[in-house]
């Protein structure tokens, strides 16, 4: 058999084994070869390029995007949810489940775990075991109260992590962003909103994503906004953490907006000791950028396209 012959027969036995998926010894039968000609002509194909393999890892890949994530955002940890062949359908639940993994690792007896609010959060909520831990605490870090009949799962997240850490729920009962900022301003002032907010800010454990500013987001859904605000804060925020806008600096922006919002201060919130920020969608990723780069979160649970999207981001800044 020439060079050519022995090319042309390898080509034909690669692609009954590899795209046909038959075993050597059917090709061997229709082809009129012995079983050790066919092994070696697979070999042959190999060697001489007629067939190259390439081994996808998912966990090397989604190693490597944390540590870039880790290292550039000076993080505590980050766990990157392999989700290559998720449908996008499925994401949320298969972060929410690791997100529920990590943070039933982390609570210790007498916690103070603080709440935002959201699918994300309903997510995790829905993927927590019960926890033999005692004296834990659950606490809203945001008003909760909506003005339209949209479904923010404030009370459902919130009596889930109650559920699984074996303790009452407190609540926030309150909308979170109100129409004058001296009604917010008197409101604080209440006995019980008080303590609810200084048990918030005493939190060991903060719980939250962060928003968009796409027409879907759910804040633009919930009846705070006019049209005007909304259409300002499209322009010159990139999203939201715990309904605080920012821009790609994680600087707050429309101050007179966030003198209307209740729930934790973001400076307040940099000083809880573990913020597990939760990304399960790519179109989060500007946001998370920013939330980030002001050193909101110190723990980072994302999936994997996003977690890509941000690394992308990072590198070709670095290459500018």
């Amino acid at each position: 058999m020439d060079e050519t012959d022995k090319r042309a027969l390898s080509v034909k036995v690669a692609q009954l084994y590899y795209q046909n998926d038959w075993r050597q010894s059917r090709i061997a039968a229709e082809l009129n070869l012995s079983r050790p000609t066919v092994s070696r002509l697979l070999q042959y194909a190999r060697e001489s390029g007629i067939v190259q393999i390439k081994i996808s890892n998912p966990l090397v890949s989604t190693q490597q995007l944390a540590a870039e994530l880790k290292d550039y955002y000076h993080l505590d940890q980050v766990i990157v949810v392999p989700s290559e062949m998720t449908a996008s359908g499925e994401l949320l639940e298969l972060v929410g489940a690791a997100a529920a993994e990590y943070i039933e690792t982390i609570v210790k007896d007498d916690d103070t775990i603080g709440l935002a609010w959201g699918k994300t959060i309903h997510a995790i909520a829905q993927h927590l075991s019960p926890e033999d831990v005692h004296g834990v605490t659950v606490v809203q870090l945001k008003g909760s109260v909506a003005n339209t009949k949209q479904k923010n799962y404030a009370f459902e997240s919130v009596n889930a992590f109650a559920s699984a850490f074996h303790t009452l729920p407190q609540y926030l009962p309150l909308p979170v962003i109100f129409d004058h900022q001296e009604t917010k301003e008197l409101v604080e002032q209440d006995t019980h909103i008080k303590y609810i907010m200084d048990l918030g800010r005493q939190a060991d454990i903060a719980v939250f994503t962060v928003g968009t500013v796409r027409d879907s987001a759910l804040l633009f859904h919930l009846g705070y906004f006019s049209q005007a605000e909304q259409e300002y804060l499209q322009q010159h925020a990139v999203g939201d953490v715990f309904s605080r806008f920012i821009d790609q600096n994680g600087s707050i922006v429309a101050p007179q907006i966030n003198q209307r919002t209740i729930g934790i201060d973001l400076e307040q919130l940099k000083k809880i000791p573990q913020r597990v920020m939760v990304i399960a969608n790519p179109a989060k990723t500007q946001a998370a950028a920013g939330a980030l780069k002001a050193g909101y979160a110190n723990v980072l649970v994302i999936d994997q396209g996003s977690a890509a999207g941000l690394v992308k981001k990072l590198r070709e800044k670095g290459a500018n």
